[in-house]
């Protein structure tokens, strides 16, 4: 199983950072490092995320924004 991320403007555009990470192994290492670079992703543009399982949509799209922002 392949797991990636998808990454969205607000209005659900793709976009894609500077460095691409990649497939990860487990859904666990997926997230740990959206948590680890959520910021990064922001500060380029990216809005929100949608986390893909062998192309098929798990959960998403999950704001990068915290709730004080919106």
């Amino acid at each position: 199983m392949a797991w990636e991320w998808r990454f969205e403007k607000a209005d659900g555009t793709t976009t894609e950072p500077s460095q691409d990470p990649g497939d990860f192994g487990t859904q666990g290492d997926a997230e740990s490092w959206i948590g680890e670079i959520w910021g990064e992703l922001l500060d380029e543009g990216v809005d929100q995320v949608t986390l893909l399982e062998d192309g098929r949509e798990i959960y998403g799209p999950m704001s990068l924004h915290s709730a004080l922002d919106e």
